[in-house]
């Protein structure tokens, strides 16, 4: 059996994915980034290699593909490709049906629209501004003293908002210690912080062609109250996907390795 491998270093978490000749995933691993992108890809690699009893080491991959923030880091990558083009052909191998994308990465938020071949389409990305990114989430979190975990679902128990209205993470978690300090109910709170980052997501989902229906990747994928807001403002289903949405960049690396190396493999 062959195998082939992606690597996603990214800002916040490292993820990489081993799928087999057929396409089928075979390991994958998720862990928090270090300062150094290269000992993050080293690290990732090394866990996810592990997991296949026929590796030894990366080197044994047929063909490795890096992307994210570090893909210039991937220690014997073939090559790096972009994280937009990665996170469409994740999405696209996991359910060909979804044509429209939401990425919420740790430090932009991009939209991403997929061809028929699992292509980019279109895209937008917003880069300037960390509000309604993975680290705004981090920062309203500890304005809660409360775990990412449990602030995500902190807002699916009220049906009232409290409007945040500061558009920067700093003032933005500023505002909500003062909200929080006059003892206004926090999941009230939590609802609006959610609405706000739903409504930065709308001009994203509009770029990516998105009609009737989108799917999220990345971390703030698995934030139960953003998806609620998401489909409450942009008036779109939001379609889970069967495989963690933060592997979707290292899945599509994977899955162009598995193309570039299987098409090398034959033209010898």
């Amino acid at each position: 059996m062959k195998y082939f491998g992606g690597c996603d270093v990214g800002s916040t978490y490292t993820k990489a994915v081993i799928i087999d000749e057929n396409g089928r995933l075979a390991a994958h691993t998720t862990i928090r980034s270090k300062i150094n992108s290269e000992v993050s890809a080293k690290m990732s690699m090394e866990e996810v290699v592990g997991q296949v009893p026929e590796l030894g080491s990366a080197q044994d991959l047929c063909y490795l593909i890096g992307t994210g923030y570090g893909r210039n880091k991937v220690p014997f990558a073939d090559e790096n490709i972009s994280e937009i083009s990665c996170h469409a052909m994740g999405v696209h191998v996991t359910d060909p049906a979804v044509k429209a994308i939401i990425d919420i990465g740790g430090q932009d938020v991009k939209g991403i629209s997929i061809d028929t071949d699992g292509t980019v389409k279109n895209f937008a990305m917003n880069d300037k501004c960390a509000a309604g990114t993975g680290r705004f989430f981090e920062a309203m979190a500890r304005s809660f003293e409360m775990s990412l975990t449990d602030f995500s679902k902190l807002s699916l128990t009220t049906k009232n908002v409290i409007p945040i209205t500061a558009q920067c993470t700093v003032f933005a978690e500023s505002e909500v210690i003062t909200l929080v300090g006059e003892g206004k109910p926090m999941n009230e709170i939590a609802a609006g912080i959610q609405m706000a980052v739903a409504k930065r997501c709308f001009v994203m989902a509009k770029k990516a062609g998105a009609t009737t229906a989108i799917t999220l990747t990345g971390g703030c994928a698995k934030n139960e109250g953003l998806k609620n807001a998401i489909e409450h403002v942009l008036k779109l289903k939001v379609i889970d996907l069967p495989i963690d949405p933060q592997l979707m960049g290292a899945l599509g690396a994977a899955e162009y390795a598995r193309k570039k190396g299987l098409a090398g493999l034959a033209s010898r």
